[in-house]
């Protein structure tokens, strides 16, 4: 379902030594796992002997027990789709390897050997294995079959799924063997591992397998020994997680007695998106590998997931604090790189008392505060038109008083006439016309002035209007940097609330500029009262928020943009809405590429980027047909 897949890590109860009953505690979760429509699950390592047997791993009877108890798993097992990795011990050539055995079907497809063996403190493994990191292209005789074996090998679905296996101590490596994996196309890693428990050593864990995730721009499933291990000198948690991209997704408890079985639904066509446009990833070295085919793996029915509807904003309050610390000082510090550059005195920019233009403001002041430059060289300018509130008005004004900057206030109405009277337009004909007149005439004075007070003007619109393509060419599109290009409408208000805690002198006005809905203004007011919400026109900034995010970050298709949306949104919106939604974003966005393809300097200061000089180059005669084509199929 639109590269969705769902994976696991199972950590069953472990007895020492006792391969028989092992065996059927994997059973038991490998069932489970099938029922669950789990793809790909990983088990422990030398999860049917048990990691702590040490010395007994010489013994002929231990290892005759082991694949007693893994034939019997193969039997029992034989019609079970999943595919799954269990650790054994193997010998070759009278040589003993940690291994990981790739199993579908009752069928053997590989088997991997560990590369790197831990040989310090607690650890003794050298002690009874062998190295397996120069083994490839080899084949193995194991329980009267032929079964590839070596380090190279990748187990390939022929679908999305390219799948890698390494084992514990490898990843902890300088080079884990799954570098070379994901270079490549594994984009699933299993890892087996018995990873004792210490102090702080299990969040060091997460931290390697959640970095790998992203580094290696893949999925990662870890399971390590649970609390049945031997606790001579060690102890084993059992720890089991689940990792996308720098994300984790999932993770066990550890020190349970219960088996545990972690899953995740994962995006694999995110990440072959990601690779594809957003790094350096195809620049990694290849090495020969080998492909075995796995056959189709099961797919789940529905996605269990959490899609984030607001994909540009941190959930976690914290971590939203410190993104909005972070945008305000790359937009203050960007500022004053510019205005330093181009010698000018004064920034000057439009205030209307709505969020745009509120930020920009902030972010200006700011910015005078960090240079030492005095408030007063903001030069503000309300321009009140036909379609002007007296709420917004009010805003704006209380909003530049508190801040301390210089505000002009410079009626548009008259000059509006005169051009509509120029072009022989009706003023009572309330067209597209009629409101970017408007607009030009806010932009044209501002750059006037500009240049009267030596100043440079700050646009105001915003990379959610950007993408859109709601702003009037050469005007509100335009100014002499574009000092909130880089944010979503729906991070604005956030960074706007920032504003509000952080400086309780402008709460009241800040609040309420947020409570105001959000307008162009440009349609005659009534009653002095708003009559134009842009979010009635376009629809709501948060969806196309959505749409804007999945589209150009990972490359989404329109049919999978709707189901997830669907499944974010499911309570606040239908399907059809969204449907109707994401149909105008692709139109505007194809259409509106002109515009992008001649604004102005900006920061970037997210992931997102539409700037044509940086992240985002788009012919503009563009044809969107086929994504609608996709969409409406």
């Amino acid at each position: 379902m639109f590269g969705f897949i769902r994976i696991a890590a199972a950590v069953p109860p472990l007895h020492l030594a006792d391969p028989k009953r092992n065996a059927e505690e994997t059973l038991k979760l490998l069932r489970q796992a099938a029922e669950q429509e789990v793809a790909a699950v990983v088990f422990p390592e030398l999860g049917l002997t048990g990691y702590s047997v040490s010395d007994l791993f010489y013994q002929q009877r231990l290892l005759t027990a082991q694949n007693k108890a893994l034939a019997l798993l193969l039997e029992t097992g034989r019609e079970i789709e999943t595919l799954y990795a269990v650790g054994i011990a193997l010998p070759v050539a009278d040589r003993l390897y940690n291994c990981a055995a790739v199993i579908r079907r009752g069928e053997i497809l590989g088997i991997v050997p560990k590369s790197y063996l831990p040989n310090k403190r607690e650890f003794y493994e050298k002690r009874q294995f062998n190295s397996g990191r120069h083994i490839v292209n080899e084949s193995v005789e194991f329980l009267g079959k032929a079964v590839p074996f070596g380090v190279d090998l990748l187990f390939d679905e022929g679908e999305d799924l390219l799948l890698g296996v390494e084992i514990c101590e490898d990843l902890w490596a300088v080079t884990p063997p799954s570098n070379h994996m994901a270079s490549n196309g594994a984009n699933l890693i299993l890892n087996l591992s018995a990873s004792n428990e210490l102090v702080g050593k299990a969040q060091y864990r997460a931290e390697l397998v959640r970095t790998q995730s992203a580094r290696l721009i893949c999925a990662y499933a870890y399971a390590s020994s649970g609390v049945g291990e031997s606790s001579t000198d060690t102890v084993y948690g059992g720890d089991a997680m689940i990792a996308e991209y720098g994300s984790l997704l999932s993770r066990g408890e550890r020190f349970s007695a219960q088996p545990q079985l972690v899953t995740a639904d994962v995006d694999l066509q995110k990440l072959r998106g990601l690779r594809l446009a957003e790094t350096s990833y195809a620049d990694a070295r290849r090495k020969k590998v080998r492909r075995i085919p796995t056959g189709s793996l099961p797919r789940p029915g529905t996605i269990e997931r959490f899609i984030d509807p607001h994909p540009f904003v941190p959930g976690n309050p914290a971590q939203r604090q410190e993104r909005c610390e972070e945008i305000t000082a790359i937009q203050a510090h960007a500022l004053i790189r510019r205005m330093e550059q181009a010698r000018v005195q004064r920034a000057v920019l439009g205030i209307s008392g709505g969020l745009d233009s509120t930020l920009a403001l902030l972010a200006t002041w700011r910015a005078f505060k960090i240079a030492g430059w005095d408030p007063a060289g903001i030069l503000a300018v309300t321009m009140p038109g036909f379609g002007t509130s007296s709420r917004t008005h009010r805003n704006a004004v209380a909003l530049c008083e508190a801040l301390g900057v210089e505000l002009r206030e410079i009626p548009i109405r008259d000059l509006a006439t005169l051009e509509m009277e120029a072009i022989g337009h009706d003023p009572d004909l309330h067209d597209v016309t009629y409101e970017n007149i408007q607009a030009r005439a806010r932009t044209q004075i501002l750059m006037n002035l500009a240049n009267k007070e030596r100043g440079l003007v700050v646009g105001t619109g915003d990379l959610s209007e950007i993408a859109l393509g709601f702003s009037t060419y050469n005007g509100d599109h335009m100014s002499m940097y574009g000092l909130n290009a880089g944010i979503p409408k729906t991070l604005i208000r956030y960074l706007v609330e920032y504003y509000a805690r952080s400086h309780p002198e402008l709460s009241g006005v800040l609040h309420d500029i947020l409570a105001t809905p959000v307008s162009p203004e440009l349609l005659p007011a009534k009653e002095g009262k708003i009559t134009q919400k842009t979010e009635e026109i376009v629809g709501p900034y948060e969806l196309h928020d959505f749409f804007l995010y999945h589209f150009v970050k990972y490359g989404a298709e329109p049919a999978k943009i709707l189901a997830l949306a669907t499944l974010a949104f499911g309570e606040k919106y239908d399907e059809a809405t969204i449907r109707r939604w994401l149909a105008l974003f692709l139109r505007r966005f194809f259409t509106q590429q002109f515009k992008r393809s001649c604004m102005p300097d900006g920061p970037k200061v997210g992931t997102i980027s539409l700037s044509p000089r940086a992240d985002w180059r788009m012919p503009s005669d563009a044809q969107f047909a086929a994504w609608l084509e996709e969409l409406e199929s």
